[in-house]
């Protein structure tokens, strides 16, 4: 369900008559038009006509998009929604949840940059209510990557982040600051004597533009100030002071000079970012509103017009900020009342960021808790986690305790978040809040009656296993799951289909991998039927570490390959587990030592992870690039990488089978630095068990350069592994050859190394592993060159006869082709035929 968009945040303030002409800003702001520029920033203090002037020059243009931002904006799914409404004549579809931003906003680039009728601008008005870093980065990508077609006006009090200094020195940047805005002194004259139909004498109008510093809000409330006044001269002689000094003094006067109906009222919707007569009339128990903003719209009392028709409005910042001051200090009663009236109003409109918004602020926090339920299937959907989390963190810890369905979105956003032992007490609270549902009916009717609600216990044990699993509780993860499977009921699709992921999850982690390929199928089909694309794209990921663990990579890449071109079927944009796959055949292709094809996938998933990657994932591009750079020889790079991925780094679904400590203590072996390896494997427990063997065969790693016997470790190993993980067995048996090789017995570590590699699934895809424990070189996998039947077999593979004619010509059986076949590629380091061909004729061989 996308979000629900105000069209009057994509309306620029109404044009007023009588104002007061700047040509010579207008024209400047025409620079934005310039193909190859790309921005035009105006930037100044609150009061100095930014938006005005802003607007102006929109009206005067064609195919100019606007949008006024505010604080709300700094969700970004909501940003983007909101982005994608206000982009003139755009041809892409607004994007899914799933869809990483990078990829959202490259479709947004792509279709611009495909067009011939001239430039489009978009207007973010207020830009200095952003303050989020997601929010930033997106409007960054969009800014380095405009086509000269698409341009942006930015109007804000504070400059934002932006490499400002290079698209200055490029020519790409239009700036209108504090002094291009301030009025001069004939400028101030026509605002105060044409526009505020005063009529003042030139000494005053000086006297004004002087102690006002040209500050247009200033010269504002001066001018409705002296509306009347009957001592003008008294009135000039004591303004004077700071703007915030200026603003409280003006402001009173303002307020005053206002008639009793029309101050309460201001003072009333003063509690309103937005201002229309319904909603107006709903807060202050009155009717008649709408009239009343057109009438303060005509007086130029400081409300700002936000749609051609008139229907909603604003107060200027500066002046909402001095009357909610003053409800403050005359009314505080009033603001619960006022805030709760706000919020009944937008949760009948449906807008439910608005409405929780008025019930936190009336401190209403039961009403806020419901709101917050009956809004959590919009809110993930569309992925809202940074407000939901920001919801619960607002609710006092009682309301939440007493609703399972908060306590379950509270515990959800501690596992996101890291936190496992909040996590499990929000747990506790949720089995607690459910039992004490159960025997009082009258605290079960205060929660709102929705879905999440009936699986609440369900959902309740799919966390727990989660938890489980984050801890490596392998038997409880699968009771839990367990439990719920028996509460699903057959349409329950998305209960069914975590639950069998946890159990997959859990055979992973007990190490058996063809139990937990099987399940793992069976849970994702699942989650297709429940419609649930994002985490059936995410599955591809655990799928390809599962296939990777069976000692088959080449299922691996293929499932990668085929959600990828999935993904960009019919030109839609990637969805977020893209990032994931780059990286996922970034570790294949480093595997196979295609260093650069490793390296390019790398470079690709570095613009899609910020935003698009899998919490869990995100470590994973530091990690395949650090093996990238163990293969080049750049250890100290490799360390630095690694520290990286260790911040990123959090705990959760899945089984933790890499220890980052100990990918650091094998880089520290590969660059011979021993004591340092040591340091990492002296602690490590002396168990062996599939969560532990990578720390183990780390271990087996050192003994073997310390010329230790491994043996017996080695044979604990293959007893673990053996006949659930072909992956485990073929790196045991490479560390068993190379102690053989370490001791001096080449024919053992030959022997040894064959046995291993014929037993393997798809030993040619693993000729890193090879090089990187020194049992091939850059020129051959093996240590042994090809034997002369499998040059006679090479050299047919370089024609155009098939598998069975070859068989025939060689009077061979096909499965003893296979088996020559087989080990070309394993010696050559290629996976198919035509690669075997070409890597042959590198080295001269045909």
């Amino acid at each position: 369900m996308s979000t629900t968009v105000l069209a009057t945040k994509l309306f620029p303030p109404a044009r007023r008559s009588g104002l007061v002409a700047r040509p010579w800003l207008l024209e400047r702001l025409d620079g934005v038009l310039t193909p190859g520029h790309r921005l035009a920033l105006v930037s100044a203090p609150a009061g100095f006509g930014k938006t005005t002037l802003v607007g102006e020059w929109a009206a005067r243009h064609e195919r100019v998009g606007w949008l006024s931002l505010d604080d709300g904006d700094n969700a970004l799914p909501r940003f983007l929604a909101y982005l994608w409404a206000a982009l003139p004549g755009l041809r892409v579809a607004p994007p899914a949840a799933d869809v990483p931003t990078v990829a959202a906003l490259t479709a947004v680039v792509n279709d611009y940059a495909d067009r011939a009728d001239g430039p489009t601008v978009l207007v973010l008005d207020d830009y200095h209510a952003i303050e989020a870093l997601d929010v930033h980065e997106a409007v960054a990508f969009l800014l380095d990557h405009l086509p000269d077609q698409l341009h942006l006006v930015l109007s804000t009090r504070a400059d934002p982040p932006f490499p400002m200094a290079r698209l200055r020195a490029r020519g790409q940047l239009t700036e209108i600051r504090v002094d291009d805005l301030r009025f001069a002194e004939p400028e101030a004259g026509a605002f105060l004597n044409d526009v505020m139909g005063l009529r003042l004498a030139g000494d005053d109008v000086r006297a004004l533009e002087g102690r006002t510093e040209g500050w247009v809000a200033g010269l504002q409330m001066a001018a409705l100030s002296l509306r009347g006044a009957p001592d003008v001269a008294g009135f000039i002689d004591a303004f004077t002071g700071s703007h915030r000094f200026v603003i409280d003094y003006l402001a009173d006067e303002v307020l005053a000079r206002q008639p009793a109906d029309v101050r309460d009222f201001l003072l009333r919707t003063a509690v309103l970012d937005r201002l229309t007569g319904p909603l107006c009339d709903a807060v202050t128990g009155r009717t008649g509103s709408s009239q009343v903003l057109d009438e303060l719209d005509r007086g130029n009392v400081f409300v700002v017009a936000l749609d051609p028709d008139r229907v909603w409005y604003r107060y200027h910042h500066l002046f909402r900020d001095v009357l909610r001051a003053r409800l403050l200090a005359e009314h505080p009663e009033e603001l619960p009342r006022l805030h709760r009236a706000a919020s009944d109003w937008y949760a009948a409109q449906h807008l439910a960021p608005e409405a929780v918004r008025h019930a936190l602020a009336a401190d209403d926090h039961e009403r806020a808790g419901r709101l917050i339920e009956e809004a959590l299937p919009e809110v993930r959907r569309a992925r809202q986690d940074a407000m939901l989390l920001g919801w619960i963190r607002s609710l006092p810890e009682s309301v939440v305790q007493r609703n399972p369905v908060l306590c379950i979105a509270a515990a959800w956003s501690s596992m996101m978040a890291g936190e496992l032992d909040r996590m499990a007490r929000w747990l506790d609270a949720a089995e607690a809040a459910l039992q004490a549902g159960a025997r009082d009916p009258e605290l079960a009717a205060t929660w709102a009656d929705t879905e999440d609600l009936r699986t609440a216990p369900a959902m309740l044990l799919i966390y727990r296993a989660a938890l489980a699993q984050a801890r490596g509780e392998v038997q409880a993860t699968v009771e839990s799951a367990r439990g719920a499977l028996d509460l699903a009921a057959a349409e329950d699709h998305f209960v069914r289909g975590a639950a069998g992921g946890f159990l997959a999850l859990a055979a992973w982690a007990a190490g058996d991998v063809e139990e937990a390929l099987a399940t793992f199928s069976t849970a994702v089909r699942e989650l297709h039927s429940a419609g649930n694309l994002v985490d059936e794209q995410d599955s591809t990921v655990v799928m390809g570490d599962l296939w990777l663990a069976a000692g088959r990579p080449s299922r691996a890449r293929q499932g990668f390959e085929q959600t990828l071109a999935a993904a960009t079927r019919n030109g839609e944009p990637y969805p977020r587990v893209t990032a994931d796959l780059h990286v996922g055949l970034a570790e294949l292709d480093r595997e196979l030592d295609d260093l650069d094809s490793a390296e390019a996938h790398l470079e690709t998933a570095r613009g899609l992870a910020a935003q698009g990657s899998i919490t869990e994932n995100r470590h994973r591009w530091y990690v395949a690039m650090a093996q990238v750079k163990v293969a080049r020889g750049d250890f100290t790079a490799a360390l630095q990488l690694l520290d990286e991925a260790e911040k990123l780094y959090r705990r959760g679904s899945y089984p933790e089978l890499r220890p980052i400590a100990a990918m650091r203590a094998r880089v520290h072996l590969a660059a011979g630095d021993l004591v340092a390896a040591e340091a990492w494997v002296r602690d490590i427990p002396d168990t062996v068990s599939y969560l532990n063997e990578y720390g183990q065969l780390t271990r087996a790693r050192l003994m073997i350069r310390r010329g230790e016997d491994v043996q017996e470790l080695l044979d604990r190993l293959q007893a673990d592994a053996d006949g659930r993980r072909a992956g485990s067995l073929l790196e045991i048996g490479v560390l068993r050859a190379l102690a053989h090789q370490t001791r001096g017995d080449h024919a053992a570590a030959q022997a040894v190394l064959r046995e291993t590699l014929d037993a393997a699934p798809e030993p040619e895809q693993y000729r890193r592993l090879l090089l990187d424990e020194g049992l091939a070189t850059a020129q051959t996998t093996l240590i042994e060159p090809l034997t002369e039947r499998e040059l006679d077999v090479l050299r047919l593979l370089d024609t155009e006869l098939t598998g069975p004619e070859i068989a025939r010509r060689l009077y061979v059986s096909l499965n003893t082709l296979r088996t020559h076949t087989k080990r070309i590629f394993t010696k050559l380091g290629a996976t198919n035929r035509s690669g075997a061909v070409r890597r042959a004729r590198e080295r001269g061989l045909l």
